[in-house]
C-alpha cells in the first residue's frame, strides 16, 4: 500500500493523472435507472442485510452550494452521494486478520450521475488492499454495489 501512496504522491507532484491507480482503488458498476431509484436501492442492499447506515453525505449539494465560495464555474455531478457503514461480523474477522485494518472502516458506498453524461448512474465502492480479512469486506461491498446497479 506505500507503494500505491507514494505512486499517487509522485503523479500528483508531475502533474500526471493516475487513472490506473484509481482503477486499482475503485470498483464501479454503470446503470441507467434514474438516481433516485439507484440511490435507494443503495440504502436497500445495506439495510436488508442487518447493517445500519452510520452517514449519508450529499457531495453533490455541497459542490454546488460552495462553487461561488470556490470560484467554480462548471457543474459536476447532477447528483452525488456517499453512503457509510460498518458491520460488526466482517469488521471484527478483518481486524482480526490484521489489526491495522481498523484504517478500513467504516465502509464507504457511492453514487453519482455527472452533468456530462445525464442518464448514467456511476455506483460503486472504494477497494480495501487484497488480503487476510479485507477480500471479504471487498466481496460484500462488490455484492451491495452490484444489487443496486441491478435494481434490487
Amino acid at each position: 500500500m506505500r507503494a500505491n501512496v507514494m505512486a499517487a504522491a509522485l503523479a500528483a507532484a508531475l502533474g500526471l493523472a493516475s487513472p490506473a491507480l484509481a482503477d486499482d482503488m475503485v470498483t464501479t458498476h454503470e446503470t441507467q435507472s434514474p438516481f433516485a431509484s439507484v440511490i435507494a436501492d443503495l440504502e436497500d442492499a445495506v439495510v436488508n442485510r442487518g447493517y445500519v447506515i452510520d452517514y449519508h453525505g450529499h457531495i453533490g449539494e455541497m459542490l454546488k452550494r460552495t462553487a461561488g465560495d470556490v470560484g467554480a464555474a462548471m457543474p459536476l455531478y447532477r447528483e452525488a452521494e456517499f453512503l457509510q457503514f460498518c458491520s460488526a461480523v466482517v469488521s471484527r474477522k478483518a481486524m482480526e486478520a490484521d489489526m491495522g485494518n481498523i484504517a478500513f472502516c467504516p465502509y464507504v458506498l457511492f453514487a453519482y450521475e455527472t452533468e456530462a453524461e445525464p442518464g448514467k448512474v456511476v455506483v460503486g465502492f472504494r477497494r480495501l488492499p487484497a488480503g487476510p480479512g479485507r477480500d471479504e469486506v471487498n466481496a460484500l461491498l462488490d455484492e451491495i454495489v452490484s444489487e443496486a446497479a441491478e435494481g434490487l
